[in-house]
C-alpha cells in the first residue's frame, strides 16, 4: 500500500532586519570616540593631579592669593632647579606651602653684590619671575646637603622660604617632603593656563626646571572629546527631525 507524504507548507519566511543607515553607523561611531577621549583625558588628569588652593603672596606674580593650581604627583628625587612645588616640611610647621626650587643637593647658593642677586655654584641666575628686581633681602650662603632642596618665593620680599629657616639645616627641605609640582592655574578662569617652563637654570650642570606633563593634551582631549559627543548629538537630531518631517510630507 503506498502512503502519501504530505508536505509540509513553506514556513513564512522572518522579516528582514532593516539595514542600519551608514549615517547612523557613523554617528556611533563618533560617540564611542568622543566618550573614550572625554574619559580618558579626565581620568588621567584625576589620577596625576591634584588641585591646591594658593593661600598668600609669596609666589606673586606668578601664582597669587587665591589661584587654584593643579599639581602633579611626582617624587622629590625628580625635581630640577626652577621648579614650583607643594611639600610639607615638620620644620617649617607642618603645613602645606608652595616655593620655586633654586638649589638642590651639592649646589652652593647665595645672594651676592648691591642688589642681592642670586647665584648658584657662583655663577648669576637671571630671574625674570621675580615680583621686583633688585635687592631681594639680606645676603646669605648656603651649601645644600645632598637629597635636599633650597626653596625660595618669587616674592622675595614678602616669602617666608628657606632665608627664614636657614638657622635649620641651612633653610633647605628634604626632597622626601615634596608632594607634587606645579604645572598649571586652574581658577580663577581668567588666569587658566600652564606654567612657563623656566629656563634661568639651564646654563648649570645637573636637573633642569622640568617639561610640563600631560595635563596638556589630556585636558584637550577630554574637552575634544565633550565637543565631539555633544556636535555628534546634535547634528544626529537634527537629522532625525528632518527624516520625521519628510516622511510627514510624503503621507
Amino acid at each position: 500500500m503506498s502512503s502519501v507524504v504530505e508536505q509540509p507548507a513553506d514556513s513564512p519566511a522572518a522579516p528582514a532586519r532593516p539595514r542600519r543607515r551608514p549615517a547612523a553607523v557613523l554617528q556611533g561611531i563618533a560617540l564611542a570616540v568622543g566618550l573614550v577621549l572625554m574619559v580618558g583625558g579626565f581620568a588621567l588628569i584625576a589620577v596625576d593631579y591634584r588641585p591646591y588652593k594658593i593661600p598668600t603672596a609669596s609666589m606673586h606674580p606668578t601664582l597669587q592669593i587665591g589661584d587654584t593650581v593643579l599639581a602633579r604627583k611626582v617624587d622629590g628625587g625628580a625635581i630640577g632647579r626652577g621648579d614650583v612645588v607643594v611639600f610639607r616640611d615638620q620644620a617649617w610647621g607642618g603645613e602645606l606651602m608652595v616655593k620655586r626650587v633654586v638649589a638642590i643637593g651639592g649646589d652652593t647658593v647665595a645672594t651676592t653684590g648691591a642688589d642681592q642677586r642670586l647665584t648658584v655654584d657662583g655663577q648669576p641666575v637671571d630671574e625674570p619671575y621675580l615680583a621686583t628686581q633688585g635687592r631681594q633681602g639680606e645676603s646669605f650662603s648656603v651649601t645644600v646637603p645632598q637629597g635636599r632642596l633650597f626653596l625660595l618665593g618669587d616674592n622675595r620680599l614678602g616669602s617666608l622660604d628657606s632665608r627664614t629657616h636657614i638657622e635649620v639645616d641651612g633653610g633647605t627641605v628634604p626632597t622626601t617632603a615634596v608632594e607634587a609640582r606645579v604645572e598649571a592655574t586652574l581658577l580663577p578662569f581668567g588666569r587658566t593656563g600652564v606654567l612657563d617652563r623656566v629656563t634661568a637654570f639651564d646654563g648649570l650642570a645637573g636637573p633642569k626646571a622640568s617639561r610640563p606633563g600631560p595635563l596638556q593634551p589630556a585636558a584637550y582631549a577630554s574637552v575634544a572629546g565633550a565637543a565631539l559627543i555633544l556636535v555628534t548629538s546634535a547634528v544626529g537630531g537634527v537629522a532625525g527631525l528632518a527624516r520625521r518631517l519628510r516622511r510627514g510630507r510624503s503621507s
